[in-house]
């Protein structure tokens, strides 16, 4: 049972993860790393719409529709991941703006299914 230590745990590790992106911003004057934030709170939604829409029963415990929502969340994984190196790339942002806004992206979303882990309801029969 998760309690308010968690709680209190993971809202700091997110914190943190924002803090990276914010300051991989402002420090280095462009906001394009921003878009990682977008990416990371969106990487979630496609894999909790999935499962709710596929509904498998007790004997399937995948579907095209799971399928589906594993494939988009991993898009918006790597997405997040792949932005900033190709910002980094092409000289829109600095190396070291994408190395914060990487690591702030992959805490922000870390956080995001450390939460729905620990606060995943059981489903009795």
């Amino acid at each position: 049972m998760a309690g308010l230590k968690t709680i209190i745990a993971l809202s700091f590790v997110l914190a943190i993860g924002f803090l990276l992106v914010i300051l991989s911003s402002a420090l280095f004057g462009n906001y394009f790393p921003l878009l990682v934030v977008a990416t990371y709170c969106l990487a979630p939604l496609p894999n909790a719409v999935c499962s709710r829409w596929s509904n498998p029963d007790d004997f399937e415990s995948t579907g095209p529709g799971l399928d589906l929502g594993r494939f988009l969340t991993g898009f918006f994984v790597v997405m997040g991941i792949a932005l900033p190196a190709a910002l980094a790339h092409s000289g829109i942002i600095q190396v070291s703006a994408m190395v914060m806004s990487i690591l702030g992206g992959l805490l922000i979303y870390g956080t995001i299914i450390s939460f729905t882990m620990f606060f995943q309801e059981e489903s009795d029969f």
